[in-house]
């Protein structure tokens, strides 16, 4: 057995100290490596260069040589029957994926914090989490998905199992005096654990949850764990989530939990939001975390590991995050709809989508999508959105073609049965072959032009047939996605924004758009249009009073130059999407494939 002991030994440094024991063989090499990137996360992100004052030493506290070959591995010698390594982690990133430890709490992923021992990567890990010393951590507690030793309870400080490596760093652990609450679903306890201060409705929020739980475990057949973790840091401002095989870390703001003060059947637009982040990666649990593409099994987490078929783990998943929230009663089918039209907006008021396929965009995810430039909105395409359309047509064409008798959610619980519990990995041909057998017919033709081609996809008729229609609409205001009838005039700016104290920063200029033939760049800072100050109130009524083709002498800052240039306003392109309701008798037939309890 392989041990760890972590303990918080300076949260006002934001330090962990990291103990790593195991048994040698005298005069054996051993190498010890931390991943370059983890599970769910497509970025190298070089975990290694937070460790700070790593040493080691055998039996007897002597020294023990390391040597470090490259940025993330050391090599050693064991001079007797067990080595000792010592090293301190810089931990101090509130995100959802490395590490993070100040005097109100403490996080870390453990492909960010432990190092393996590459030669003993199948060994049992036993990991011992220690507490904080200083008196006002008295009553911290412990969250984590990993198996608890014998003798130690849930949420205490003490020991814990994991089969293999893998299996440790799978499982994230928070630590702090953190809210939670419990409930059970088909027969699994399901944690909920909140790492800051809150105003939330813990209890309305459970039942809500436990909803997306049940639908999601219904799809599948089964849960694959024997229980969950939603962990969840409060922040000010925040929103991400991060997929683990029985838990989940997410970011949220501390408003976008229920409010109290509201009744059962409000729920804010930002609450909602928060729903389908849960719902998300929930359904990961299945599907990336067990049912994977080939090129995962096994991880590789030194390097890049490609793959073509993310527009399906993450598209899919997208589909399934929105409709379930529809499917569980939690949003009526017109909210579903406007949520699925702004999703379907933001794929189609760009090009990116005619310049990179679903697979290339899945390809290059390291790149492209992980590390966006200014061009992006231009030039790529989001394998999550384009992918939950796809994900869409598929789910409309499975229905019409097997006249009812299967939808996406067979093709997932195939999946699950030949993928997922048999720890084998997917080809694109997996989904195509499933499809066809359901469809009764092949649909290959259609399928990979969908996923090959730099082409937009056109739903309307399979909308149709379940009695929705697709309208092509303008934008109503310049820095937002919300839509509006065709018939009227509405100025267009082609840019995104956000407020400074000083002027507008443009943030995106799309392509051929007014802003865009005008110079205006990313990060510019916009300060006058038609000699008006401007801010969002102040440049949007500028653009609502003239006429089209009207011009306006525009002033913005790029970097500390005073620069000027004549920005033409024109009516807004067709570039919005809407849905609408057109025959409640075929929607019906959307839902009505399993049973949603």
């Amino acid at each position: 057995m392989i041990q760890y002991q972590i303990c918080p030994i300076n949260p006002n440094s934001h330090l962990f100290e990291v103990l790593l024991s195991f048994k040698s063989t005298p005069g054996q090499s051993y190498t010890l490596t931390l991943p370059a990137w983890l599970p769910g996360s497509y970025m190298i992100r070089d975990f290694a260069k937070s460790i700070t004052e790593i040493c080691a030493y055998d039996s007897n506290q002597q020294a023990i040589s390391l040597s470090k070959i490259d940025k993330q591995t050391w090599t050693l010698q064991a001079s007797d029957e067990q080595v000792q390594v010592r090293y301190q982690v810089f931990a101090f990133d509130l995100s959802v994926r490395t590490a993070y430890l100040d005097s109100q709490r403490g996080f870390f992923n453990g492909s960010s914090t432990f190092l393996q021992v590459q030669e003993l990567s199948e060994q049992t890990c036993q990991l011992t989490i220690q507490p904080s010393t200083l008196v006002e951590h008295n009553q911290w507690r412990v969250a984590t998905g990993l198996p608890r030793a014998q003798g130690t309870e849930k949420y205490q400080f003490g020991q814990y199992i994991a089969d293999n490596y893998q299996h440790l760093i799978d499982c994230p652990v928070a630590i702090g005096e953190f809210d939670s609450t419990e409930f059970t679903v088909e027969g699994v306890v399901h944690h909920l654990v909140f790492t800051s201060k809150h105003y939330g409705d813990t209890e309305r929020l459970a039942a809500d949850i436990s909803k997306l739980c049940q639908h999601h475990i219904s799809v599948f057949g089964e849960a694959p764990f024997k229980e969950y973790w939603f962990i969840t840091h409060l922040l000010a401002n925040g929103f991400g989530g991060l997929e683990h095989k029985n838990s989940t870390i997410l970011q949220a703001s501390r408003f976008d939990l229920p409010n109290p003060q509201q009744s059962s059947a409000e729920r804010t637009e930002d609450y909602k939001t928060f729903l389908s982040l849960c719902s998300h990666e929930y359904f990961h649990a299945w599907n990336v975390c067990r049912i994977k593409p080939k090129e995962f099994v096994p991880y590789n987490l030194k390097q890049e590991s490609y793959t073509k078929q993310l527009w399906a783990f993450e598209g899919i998943t997208s589909y399934y995050d929105d409709f379930s929230l529809y499917r569980t009663g939690l949003i009526n089918f017109e909210e579903y709809l406007a949520i699925l039209a702004k999703a379907a907006t933001r794929v189609n008021r760009g090009v990116g989508e005619l310049k990179q396929s679903v697979t290339a965009s899945s390809f290059d995810a390291w790149t492209k999508f992980y590390q966006q430039g200014p061009d992006a909105v231009n030039n790529i395409v989001s394998y999550y959105v384009k992918g939950a359309l796809i994900a869409l047509w598929l789910d409309l064409t499975i229905r019409s073609k097997s006249n009812g008798r299967y939808s996406l959610d067979t093709l997932m619980r195939e999946l699950w049965i030949h993928f997922g519990r048999t720890n084998i990995g997917t080809s694109e041909e997996d989904f195509i072959n499933i499809a066809n057998l359901l469809c009764g017919e092949d649909i290959s033709s259609t399928f990979k032009h969908y996923l090959y081609s730099n082409e937009r996809i056109d739903l309307t008729s399979h909308l149709a047939s379940y009695g929705v229609a697709l309208q092509k609409q303008k934008f109503k205001k310049l820095n937002s996605v919300e839509t509006t009838s065709a018939e009227h005039y509405h100025a267009y700016f082609g840019a995104q924004y956000k407020a400074q104290s000083f002027g507008l920063t443009i943030t995106q200029v799309l392509e051929n758009s007014p802003a865009a033939t005008a110079g205006l760049a990313v990060n510019d800072i916009l300060i006058a249009v038609d000699k008006v100050k401007v801010t969002e109130q102040s440049l949007q009524a500028l653009f609502d009073h003239s006429p089209a083709n009207s011009e306006l002498i525009c002033h913005f800052f790029r970097d500390d130059q005073l620069l000027s240039s004549t920005i033409t306003v024109t009516d807004s392109p067709l570039a919005g999407i809407a849905f609408n309701v057109i025959d409640e008798s075929l929607v019906k037939r959307w839902q009505d494939i399993i049973s949603i309890e």
